[in-house]
Parts: structure tokens; sequence; C-alpha cells
């Protein structure tokens, strides 16, 4: 377990990091640009998460392409991942399409959207789905996934991997205003960050449901031996996902709304299904694929 160790003490000392340097950096920074402070934060813990896993990964021999997931020649990657993305935004329109057939998602403020920002919000919610998609992938399902399998076996790696990609989606924003940012904000800023977990009742639904995605993504890398197609799968759905947001509201009124989260009311107990009742199928099909 010493990869796995390695790897979250990492992501705890990201954390640490934005706890210590974000005040310094607004006392630098802050007189001669308008960044927010929770943003400065934000973008410390991001660089010493890179820095981190650059350094980890170096360590304990895992800079190479095979290791990362990306042994595939290069058009043979792009062509694996387009096909997944492809399967990704097929499988999230239509449990988009059940969500609004029982009622879930109000739809009434797309009716306002503008052609042009319509276009917009569709490039650049694909924009932010793969850019998802390369980062999230590169970190879980190639290095740490590597990392853990080679030390641990696949099937530990398969699940310590989701369960740290469930985990990091409940790393909130978190706002202080400039007027009361004070000594002590990067310490607020980290409390905050983390105050999904101080409920885990509230967010069980929603942390369940992240698990069994990660859980598919990760069997999908073991299957094929590399990410390209949990790279195009993961960029589908949050493209979806993100589009969905702009134009939509959840429900919270009626009977079934239950089965939206609280978290951001889109994944919970009916994603958690279909991603069950879909996996099974993307599964086999990759299996088929690789034989």
């Amino acid at each position: 377990m010493r990869a796995f160790t390695l790897f979250f003490g990492l992501m705890l000392a990201a954390l640490a990091s934005i706890a210590v340097f974000s005040y310094p950096a607004w006392l630098l920074l802050h007189p001669h640009f308008d960044f927010p402070f929770h943003r400065m934060g934000e973008r410390i813990g991001m660089l010493a998460l890179a820095i981190g896993f650059t350094l980890v990964a170096r360590r304990v021999g895992l800079s190479d392409k095979q290791s990362l997931g990306y042994g595939l020649p290069r058009p043979l990657f792009i062509r694996e991942m387009l096909i997944a993305l492809g399967i990704g935004v097929v499988g999230m329109l239509i449990i988009v399409a059940i969500m609004t057939a029982l009622g879930l998602l109000d739809w009434s403020q797309a009716s306002t959207v503008t052609a042009g920002e319509l276009t917009k919000i569709f490039f650049n919610r694909l924009l932010s789905g793969l850019a998802v998609g390369f980062i999230e992938e590169t970190m879980l399902r190639g290095v740490m996934f590597t990392a853990i399998a080679r030390e641990s076996g696949t099937r530990t790696a398969i699940l310590l991997t989701s369960v740290i990609y469930s985990a990091v989606h409940f790393l909130a924003s978190y706002h202080i205003a400039p007027d009361q940012v004070t000594s002590h904000s990067g310490i607020d800023l980290v409390a905050g960050t983390l105050h999904w977990f101080s409920t885990p009742l509230a967010m069980a639904d929603a942390f369940l449901c992240l698990f069994t995605v990660g859980l598919l993504l990760a069997i999908i890398r073991a299957r094929t031996g590399n990410i390209a197609a949990c790279i195009g799968l993961h960029a589908g759905w949050v493209w979806v996902m993100l589009f969905t947001h702009e134009l939509t509201k959840p429900v919270r009124d009626q009977p079934l709304s239950f089965l939206l989260s609280q978290f951001d009311g889109f994944v919970g107990w009916l994603v958690m299904a279909w991603t069950i009742l879909t996996g099974v199928l993307v599964i086999r099909f990759y299996a088929r694929r690789t034989a």
C-alpha cells in the first residue's frame, strides 16, 4: 500500500499548501490583480498536486507512456478516445431524457438562450469535458492506477482509485469575500472545501454513484491496458452534464426528486442505476474489442 499512501499523502499536502500559501499569495498579488481569494487557493492546490504527481511518478518509475496509460500509437489512441466519447455522450443524453420524462429537470430557462449563446455553451463545455477527462484520467487511471496495480494488484487498484475518484468530487468551491480575508482565511478555505465530508449521509447517494462510475472506468482501464476509452467516456459524460446544468434546474418538489442528489442535482440513485445497467454492456464491449 506504499504507492497509495504516497498519493493520498500528496493530496493532503496539496490541501495543506492551500492553507499555508493562500494568504501570502493574496498579500502579494491582490494589490495588483483582482483575483478572488478562493481562486488563488485553488490554483495553489492544483499546482502543488501537479508538481507532486510528477515527482512521485518519476520516483516510482511511472514516467513512461505505457505506465501513464498512453501506450497506444497516437492514431489508434485518438480513434479509441473518440469512439468512447460518442458512447459517453449517447449514454448521458439518454439519462438526461429519462430525467426529463420523469419531470426531474426544469428546462424553462433554456427558452431564453439565443443560438449564439447555445453554440458557445456547446463548445465551451466540450473543451471543459476534454480537459477534465485528460487531467483526471492521467492522474487516477494513469499514474495512480499503475502504481497501485504493480504493488498490490489490479483489483486493489480498481477499488482504491474509485474511492479517490469519488472523494475528490466533493472538494467544493468555497468563496471568501475580499473584505473578509484574514491571516486565517487559508485554513477557512480548506475547511469550506471539505465541508461536504461533515455530512456523510447527505452526500451518500452522490458518493456511491461516483464510486460506481469510478469502478466502471477503472475496469475498462484494466481491460484495455490504456486510458483512451476512459478519457473519451469521462469527457462525454462531463460534456453533457455541464451542458445540461447550463440549461436546466433540478426539480426538488416531485415524488421522485430523491433520485437526484442534493450535491449537484444530477448524480444520485438514478445515475447510479443507469451506470450499473449500461456499464455491464460497455465492459463487455471493451472486453470483446480488446480480445
